[in-house]
Formats: structure tokens, sequence, C-alpha cells
């Protein structure tokens, strides 16, 4: 491939419990959930009640600003909760399965003959339009808006994420049915940037978009790195960006003529028991997802995608409108080290030489806990977030002036061209301790806010 861009700042953590490209029978579920904390930037409205009987594709909610989004039920069934927390604020809304499957019909699209309005109001009616999302802010897209361009990042880099070349066989069709609704969007380009000598055919001779290959470790998949590298965001610039799995969902609709949200998700980490991938419908319970496939007795941490970005959830939790893989690893609250980090170990990771894994190559795999390994202390300029932050921008000032909140240093310092889950590696690494995406998404939301 001609065109190809190499990472070199980043890092690959090796973790035990990656799945196979194997399919994973796993308990068809009895409920699913929509979540509104899953899709930033919506004020939802509830619009069904507890007894109403739904279609797969009927409207659940609709965002207050802007009611043409709609967040659709993955099955049809009875609402049998609209769960509500602190000052009325929606949870969830869940779905009991009637096991009949019945969708609301939207009826098969010949994308080539529609033109832009068409193809926005299509997925504007069948709840697709929340698995758009746009940059600045990391919010759910204003179908109001043209953007200057789409990303689309055909590979996931983060630790046991699934392998999107196997996810895609069989899905060819819809994949490039979905792109080319995509680049009906905008009059710019759609870009799908793609892992250089690992990406499947369908990928590499994808139609209607620019392919560019990446090379190098995490987060060499994240698509704020790819536009970075790309073509940068510049303030007054909107940009979209979906995810390739729900570039399917797109694409679906317009095959199909519903509302399917059904996806693999793989099953990952240290202890499970089972691993491979499960054909599972967006909102899907965790307990259906695992059961039987993590090891029993011990405190775990179930994770709604990777281990440095993914939702905590229980095992009574459901899976996230945008997640593509479940992980479980030790909770570790109850381990006590003797001497703690003080000790001399070669059997756990480190980004530095404190400990002697560093002896052993970079094949070896790791079994982390969730344990933090230390207090939360005041921020340390060690430039640590510079060595896995591969974008044009200064993370640890950038982070400080979110922090205050001053919008001209944050502007100037590149807040426009980040999403919280950039900072996943820089958070790890943090010796302070500190929870940077949160500040990040704090931050965007109030920008939000602020210019709006």
């Amino acid at each position: 491939m001609a065109n190809v861009i190499k990472i070199k700042k980043g890092l690959d953590i090796n973790l035990k419990g990656e799945a196979k490209e194997v399919p994973l029978q796993v308990r068809k579920s009895e409920t699913y959930a929509v979540c509104p904390d899953d899709f930033d930037g919506v004020v939802p409205k509830v619009v069904v009640k507890v007894g109403d009987r739904v279609k797969a594709g009927s409207a659940l909610m609709v965002d207050k600003n802007h009611p043409e989004v709609k967040f659709v039920s993955p099955v049809s069934g009875e609402v049998v909760a609209v769960n509500r927390g602190e000052k009325r604020k929606v949870l969830s809304i869940v779905v009991k399965d009637d096991g009949e499957m019945a969708y609301v019909e939207f009826g098969k699209k010949d994308v080539s003959s529609m033109s832009a309005p068409e193809v926005k109001d299509a997925l504007l009616e069948a709840g697709l339009w929340p698995f758009i999302r746009q940059r600045p802010y990391d919010i759910v897209a204003n179908p109001q808006n043209e953007p200057r361009d789409i990303f689309i990042s055909g590979f996931d880099s983060a630790p046991l994420a699934p392998d999107f070349n196997y996810v895609l066989k069989g899905e060819e069709k819809n994949f490039q049915t979905g792109l080319d609704a995509l680049k009906k969007l905008t009059s710019g380009k759609v870009y799908l940037g793609v892992k250089n000598g690992a990406a499947a055919e369908a990928l590499l001779k994808a139609k209607n978009v620019e392919v560019v290959a990446f090379e190098g470790p995490h987060p060499a998949g994240n698509v704020s790195v790819q536009i970075n590298h790309i073509a940068p965001i510049n303030k007054g610039d909107i940009v979209w960006v979906v995810r390739p799995a729900d570039v399917l969902l797109i694409g679906r609709l317009f095959n199909k003529g519903v509302t399917d949200l059904s996806r693999k998700v793989v099953v990952t980490g240290s202890e499970t028991t089972e691993r491979g991938y499960a054909d599972v419908l967006v909102g899907a319970s965790m307990c259906s997802i695992l059961e039987g496939k993590v090891l029993t007795g011990e405190d775990l941490r179930y994770i709604s995608g990777n281990v440095l970005t993914g939702k905590k959830v229980g095992l009574d939790g459901y899976l996230g409108a945008y997640a593509t893989q479940v992980t479980v690893i030790p909770e570790g609250d109850d381990v006590h080290e003797f001497l703690g980090w003080a000790m001399p170990r070669c059997d756990q990771f480190s980004t530095s030489h404190t400990y002697f894994s560093w002896l052993r190559g970079k094949n070896t795999e790791y079994c982390f806990d969730a344990r933090i390994k230390g207090g939360k202390r005041a921020m340390i300029m060690s430039h640590d977030y510079d060595k896995v932050f591969p974008m044009d921008i200064l993370p640890e000032y950038l982070l400080k002036a979110i922090i205050a909140f001053n919008i001209d240093k944050m502007e100037n310092l590149g807040i426009y061209e980040v999403a919280p889950e950039d900072f996943a590696l820089c958070e790890f690494v943090d010796v302070s301790k500190i929870e940077l995406q949160k500040i990040v998404r704090n931050g965007l939301d109030m920008l939000y806010k602020e210019l709006n």
C-alpha cells in the first residue's frame, strides 16, 4: 500500500486472555437495555411507558434538543422498566424480549439512487443516527450539520481488541453499503484507516473511500490519532466518526430494510474460561453473554469494552451501545502484597525498568487486576504522557488548561481534536493516578455548553 503512516509513540499492553477467532455460543438475553449515558451530548426524553409493546426499531427515547434523533429498541417485546436516578435522570430503558423478533419495516433502498437528505432521513427514522459521532466534543453528531470529512478506523489496537478482519467475514456487502451511505453525507472525503499488512480485501478495496494504512503501537487504531495525522481539525471544522461495527448496522438498514442491531462481540480477559466471538444484540445483558464462561468464586471486574476505556458493569448490567468487547479481569481488592511496590518482581508489567519483568521480552503475557497501585497526588510534569501520546498536542498542558477551564488555552492546545479515549494510555502510565479521561470528558461537555 502506497500511503502508510507510522505511529512511533504509544504502548502495546500484552494482556492474558486473548480470544481466538472462533464462534462462541451464548445464552439469549431475556432483557435488553438502552442507556442514555452511552450517548454523550444527548438530553434524553422517554417516549414509551412501562407496559408498552414495541418492535425492533421502535423509538424508546429521543434527544430533547434534536427530537428527530431516535434511540430504538434492539428487540420486540414489552417495556418492563424505565430506571431513573437522582433528579429523575434516565439511567436505562429495559425491554423484555418476546422471542418473536418482529421488526419495524423501513423498506430496502438503493443507496446509489438516494440523495443526501434521503439517506439522513432514513438513518434518523431507523434510529441509527446515534452511531455517528462528531468531533469536536466527541458527542452524537448534530444532523443539521454537514461534516468536512468522515473518518472510520478499520481496526482496534486496544488490549485484547476484536479483529475486524474476522468480524467482517460474510458482511462485506453490508460494509460497502454502509460506506456508500456515509459518502452521501459529506461533500468531503470518507477516510478508512486500516492496519498495514493485516487488512481484509473488503477493507483494502473499499469503494468511495480513501484508504490510509497505519502501523505502530496503540493508540494507532484510535480515530483521533488517524485524524490528527491525515487531516487535523481546526477551529470551526466538524468531522464525523463511525466505528466499523456501526458501518455494518447502517449497511444492513439499506440492504434488509430493518434496524438489525446484532453484532459480533469478543469475550476476553484472564478470568474467562471460554473466549471467542459471540453474536449478540446491542444492549444484551452481561449475564447472558458470560454465563458459564468465567471463573467462579472470584472477585471479578466485568467490563463492557476494553480495560483502558471500557465501562465497569456487574453481571446484572448490560452491554454498551458502542461496545464490541467484553473483558473480565480480577478486581484485586483482596490482594495484600508483602512490601508492596518495593518487592522485586518479574511477573508484573512496568513501562519502565522498575520491575525486572522487562527482561522477559515483549511477548510475555501479563495478568492485570483493577488496582491503581498508588495514591492520588498532584499532577507531576514527568513527560510520561508524551511518550504514549502520538498526536501533535501537549497532553499535560492541555489537561491543566481543561482543569482551569481556560477556553483560549484549550483551543490553542488542541481540545477540538481529542476524545477521552485518547488519554487512556496517559492515565495508565500516570504516576499521579488521576482520572484523566474523566477530566477530558467534563472539559468537552463544559466547552460544548459554553460555546453552543
